[in-house]
Order: structure tokens, then C-alpha cells, then sequence
């Protein structure tokens, strides 16, 4: 008897970071499916240290990425390797992460051969299609494509709610990226030499973890804000900053151009995802235009000023551990100055719990797929409700994305 397959695609760091609980439980505790993992390849010198870290199967790896290539051209290739490894497997559903490229081209793909796609971190909106850019476009056109979606919170489902998608195609599971925070603290520690480098730069100053790359703050703004945070730690000589600089060249220029030969700003290589944690996790504070970090900085109890002017996870602002510094450059400095106040409220930030979860994400999306997936006998959830045996089928049958909302 032929088991159920499930093929997952990847092919950015934070997709392996955020995925790798879900395969790892997968593969561990439901071997009455198979597995298939494709990598796209869209980060290269990015990916390939986590699939070793978490020691994850590659059974397909496009190596797709390409010098001076495209979003389309890249979408368009990832589609059309997809397609032939779905003709050759016939998975029984196609599972995605995110707003990449490679997700959209796997939901694409799906969509096309006729597979059912699952969403990982469904839900996510800013309401602004022009920030953060692409992704929120690809957001909204992986859920009209998508038959399962695995929504990181509530406030994540009744989005999706809103948007016409049925309450029993969607499952609050938290994110798996907690799982992957908590995992990479109790299994790995700063390496010797790191460890040393590290207290070294940061002695008994504030440390400032800074990290920026999404392309809606490229030009002016990105500019614009490292000329503050440079002007802030020549003020502050208490202030040192560690600056991961991400390969763009958008990025990189501007960097050592505004902030290079300070010297209490430090621009590193990017690093390891345990190396970075570790990292974060010794900081006085965190700026940032990162999603993920978001998602980390609640569990790691550390306050963090978003370099964007909205976020589609205000779960974090709410906890109070963040705020939104916006794409003004007086409002960073602002923000900065206030941070050093005897009674600001980076003071008062501690580990709380986190609103993404509590670290069991992957393996609850795990079973419910193992579930969705069987075929013997209707079946009661945890929450009560039983899934018919033919729920895959149903799913795509009713379309359960409504083209008007409930």
C-alpha cells in the first residue's frame, strides 16, 4: 500500500529555520507518511549552514539562484522544477512557509498540478501592499491558492477569517520558529572563539544588535537611519553596535560608506543562526526590520525598535516589547535617546510568554497534517471537531476560499 506523501519546499533561510521543526517531527514521529524536501537554492551561502545545523534531508536541490536574475525569472524557474518533481512523485499535498519566491512558485506549482497546498505562517498581513515588499502581495495569492492554513495566532486566523478562508481550513499553531529559538539555546552555545570576540566588543557597554535588509528601506531611508544610529553612538560613548551586514550590495555599500571606521560600530560577516541568538540574547537592545526577530525578541526578553513603518505582527508591540520606529530618521533618534532614560522602558522588558507560541509549533503541525492525511474513519480534534474521511478531498472540492467573506 502506497503511503501519503508529503513534499515541503524551501529555499531561504528563514524558510529552513522556520520549517525544519515540522520536517524534523515529520520524519521522527509519523513514519506512515513519506517525506520529500525540495530546496529551491534562491539563498545559497544563507541556506545550505542551516540544512547542515539541522541536519535536514534534501531529496531534490534546484540550485536555482542565478547572478542577475530576476523575481520573475526566478519565480517562473522554480514553478517549472517543481512541476516535474510533482509529476514524478505525485504528492499528496505540497507544503510552503512564508512569502518567498519559493513559496509562491510552490504554491503555483500546487495549484496547477492539481495537489493541495498547505500554508505555514498563514495570516500575515500589514495591509500595505507596498511594505514590506513583495511579500505581502505574495501573501494574499498563496491563501486564494492554499487549501490548509497553518496560522501562527489568532489574530492570524481572523484575518484570515475576514478574507473569506473557512474555519476548517484553518489551524492556530503557533510558529515554529520559537521551536527552532528554544532548541538552538538549550543544544548550542556560542562557540570559544566566538564568545571571546564577542565580550571583547561588548565589554560592559549597551549593546545594540542592529540588522536591515528588506527592500522597501534600500536608498534613502536605510541611509538615512545609519546616519542616526552613527551620530547616537558618537553621543553615547557607553554604546557599541554589532552590525551583521546581509550580502546585498544595497546593503553592504551604504554600510561601510556611513558606518565603517567607527570605532565602537562593529561590521561582521552575517552569522550563524545559534551564533546570532547568542548574540541577540547578550544585547541591551535590538534594532531591526526583520520579521523573524519579532517573532524571537519576546522569548528572549529583549526590546526591540522596528526599522518599518507598520508590521503584520503586532503581537509583539502589544507585548510590549517593541515599537515601531517608522521610516523617519527623527523618530529613530528619537526613540534611541529615550531608550537611554533612567525609566525607559527597555528597562522593563523582560521574558514574557511568547505570543508565537511556546515552542511545540512543529510537531502540532505535524499531526494535524498525519491527520488530515489519514483515510480510515472520521476523527474527533483536539478542539472537538472531527474531520471527515474525506477532508483533503473536500477541501479542494468546495473551494473552501469563498470569493465573498463570511
Amino acid at each position: 500500500m502506497r503511503r501519503n506523501s508529503i513534499l515541503t519546499v524551501f529555499g531561504t533561510r528563514p524558510e529552513i529555520i522556520k520549517l525544519a521543526p515540522l520536517m524534523l517531527a515529520l520524519e521522527r514521529h509519523h513514519r506512515s507518511v513519506r517525506t520529500i524536501n525540495v530546496c529551491s537554492g534562491q539563498h545559497e551561502e544563507l541556506l545550505y549552514p542551516f540544512v547542515d545545523f539541522f541536519d535536514v534531508r534534501m531529496d531534490y536541490d534546484l540550485r536555482l539562484k542565478a547572478d542577475g536574475q530576476g523575481r520573475t525569472e526566478l519565480l517562473e524557474r522554480i514553478v517549472l522544477g517543481l512541476s516535474e518533481i510533482i509529476a514524478a512523485e505525485k504528492p499528496n499535498l505540497l507544503v510552503v512557509q512564508g512569502d518567498t519566491t519559493t513559496a509562491l512558485a510552490g504554491a503555483i506549482a500546487g495549484s496547477q498540478c492539481g495537489v493541495p497546498v498547505a500554508h505555514v505562517e498563514a495570516g500575515l498581513r500589514s495591509g500595505n501592499l507596498r511594505s514590506p515588499y513583495p511579500e505581502e502581495a505574495y501573501r494574499i495569492a498563496i491563501t486564494r491558492m492554499a487549501s490548509i492554513h497553518f496560522a501562527a495566532t489568532e489574530r492570524n486566523k481572523q484575518t484570515l477569517r475576514r478574507e473569506g478562508v473557512s474555519d476548517k481550513a484553518i489551524f492556530v499553531t503557533g510558529n515554529p520558529i520559537v521551536d527552532t529559538l528554544q532548541m538552538v539555546l538549550r543544544e548550542r552555545a556560542l562557540s570559544t572563539d566566538s564568545n571571546a570576540e564577542l565580550q571583547k566588543v561588548i565589554g560592559d557597554r549597551k549593546c545594540i544588535i542592529l540588522t536591515t535588509h528588506r527592500r522597501e528601506s534600500f536608498g534613502p531611508v536605510l541611509s538615512d537611519n545609519l546616519r542616526v544610529i552613527r551620530a547616537f553612538v558618537e553621543r553615547h560613548e557607553e554604546v557599541v553596535v554589532v552590525f551583521p551586514v546581509h550580502p546585498n550590495p544595497n546593503v553592504q555599500t551604504p554600510a561601510h560608506e556611513i558606518l565603517g571606521g567607527h570605532p565602537r560600530i562593529f561590521l561582521i560577516q552575517p552569522l550563524a543562526y545559534f551564533d546570532f541568538v547568542q548574540l541577540v540574547s547578550k544585547s541591551w537592545l535590538v534594532v531591526s526590520d526583520s520579521g523573524g526577530i519579532q517573532e524571537e525578541v519576546p522569548s528572549l526578553g529583549k526590546p526591540l525598535l522596528i526599522l518599518r513603518e507598520n508590521t503584520e505582527r503586532p503581537e509583539c508591540i502589544d507585548a510590549g516589547v517593541a515599537k515601531l520606529a517608522g521610516g523617519r530618521p527623527g523618530t529613530l533618534r528619537t526613540m534611541l535617546e529615550e531608550a537611554c532614560l533612567p525609566d525607559s522602558w527597555v528597562n522593563f522588558v523582560g521574558k514574557i510568554e511568547n505570543p508565537f507560541g511556546c515552542g511545540d509549533s512543529g510537531g502540532r503541525i505535524a499531526n494535524h497534517i498525519a491527520s488530515l492525511l489519514r483515510a480510515e474513519r472520521p476523527r474527533r480534534t483536539d478542539s472537538g471537531r472531527f474531520i471527515p474521511t474525506n477532508y483533503m478531498d473536500s477541501l479542494n472540492a468546495d473551494a473552501q476560499i469563498q470569493r465573498t467573506p463570511q
